[in-house]
């Protein structure tokens, strides 16, 4: 099972540095927001870079990045980060941190492009979880075309994963699907021309 997490922290941050920084970051924010108003206030999100569906903000593309270091809660923080934390090492071990850095950055910014598009209007959004469903989406990838580079028990648990939380991101309100679907997607054909690409 490559989800298990065996390292000390300084092995952690040693091997996945990509992925450490990328929590530091949004931690970093989510404190940031604390200070500044409150991570829940929906003028502070705004201010800070969350994607608002409302003219002339929606045309405003630097908030497709800025939003997904932002979290509308400690809950919100807190499952994301846990996702991160256990299931990126291991992409990032596959593609290597630069490559890895690309599919995570590239599927957030698709993954939130696509809320955007598919929202309605007055919508605001924030969060990590289209950047994390692209990981989500290179291990789709892998457990369809590359077998064996999975244990049974790994691809059985990403099909789990994948499995309730598109389920979750249509029952539960406030998950945006759009976001979750784009980045899978985005991180499923990103995974597919950058595995091929030599580093």
């Amino acid at each position: 099972m490559i989800f298990i997490r065996y390292e000390n922290w300084r092995s952690y941050i040693k091997q996945f540095p990509v992925t450490t920084l990328l929590i530091i970051a949004n931690v970093a924010m989510f404190i940031v927001l604390a200070l500044n108003g409150g991570s829940q206030d929906n003028m502070t999100l705004f201010r800070f870079g969350a994607v608002l569906k409302m003219e002339p903000y929606a045309s405003e593309t630097w908030r497709l990045a800025t939003a997904m270091f932002l979290h509308s809660g400690f809950q919100h923080l807190l499952f994301n980060m846990f996702a991160l934390f256990v299931f990126a090492p291991p992409m990032e071990r596959i593609l290597g941190s630069f490559k890895y850095a690309v599919l995570y950055l590239l599927s957030g910014l698709l993954g939130n492009g696509a809320a955007l598009y598919l929202s309605e209007w007055g919508t605001l959004a924030v969060g990590a979880s289209g950047a994390i469903y692209g990981v989500y989406g290179a291990y789709l990838f892998i457990a369809i075309f590359q077998r064996w580079a999975l244990d049974q028990a790994s691809r059985k648990t990403i099909m789990i994963i994948l499995g309730i939380g598109i389920v979750q991101s249509f029952v539960i309100t406030g998950i945006s699907w759009s976001a979750h679907l784009g980045g899978l997607a985005a991180g499923f054909l990103l995974y597919a021309v950058l595995q091929r690409i030599r580093s």
